[in-house]
């Protein structure tokens, strides 16, 4: 994470003059609790829809440097609130939603003027047989046996996988009304991509 957000355009100076900031999907929070120790001038909100996950991120963030700027909430990708935030997060977990046009849609409606997206994925080509590798494998037996499963269970069931590819991804976020969708960074394991309205 300390080199994905200085790949956004302008993001790393908003959080260090202080900004507001949604990690969406945050499970036992670790992400954000790691982005509030880092930006000590930005507020924090944790969303995850499993009550039992926010309830341990809230124990994780019990600390004096940061528990006046961190709130963890119980709230699904579609139902948080629309604070204004200059910069929402998905770690990890747009593709496991069953409808993640809607979720990115939320996003929209939820960020302030410039603010940004960051969407950090499993890296993949947008090609199958460019990921016929020992990651891609790896990630394609995940996807199939969780990440498709859990999406196949919401009501949405879009079933995009680990593996979707940052041309499907760019394709949600055109459908959910952003303007702008970019590579911000890549990995062996990540694409860092960032959407802007």
């Amino acid at each position: 994470m300390r080199e994905w957000l200085p790949s956004l355009h302008g993001v790393e100076e908003k959080l260090r003059a202080g900004a507001k900031v949604a990690d969406v999907g945050c499970g036992h929070g670790h992400s954000t609790i790691f982005m509030a120790h880092a930006f000590p001038k930005s507020r924090f909100w944790g969303f995850d829809y499993h009550d039992k996950s926010i309830e341990s991120a809230g124990s994780r963030a019990q600390n004096r440097e940061i528990e006046n700027r961190v709130s963890f909430e119980v709230a699904s990708a579609i139902s948080y609130s629309t604070e204004g935030f200059d910069l929402i997060c998905f770690f990890d977990c747009l593709h496991d939603m069953g409808d993640p046009i809607v979720a990115a849609r939320h996003a929209r409606r939820a960020l302030a003027e410039d603010g940004t997206v960051m969407l950090v994925e499993p890296f993949a080509h947008d090609r199958v047989e460019e990921n016929l590798n020992t990651v891609g494998r790896f990630y394609y037996s995940a996807s199939t046996t969780l990440c498709c499963a859990h999406s196949l269970s919401e009501d949405g069931a879009a079933a995009l996988g680990a593996k979707a590819g940052e041309a499907r991804l760019a394709s949600v976020f055109k459908k959910a009304g952003f303007g702008e969708f970019t590579r911000a960074k890549s990995t062996s394991f990540n694409l860092i991509l960032e959407a802007k309205v």
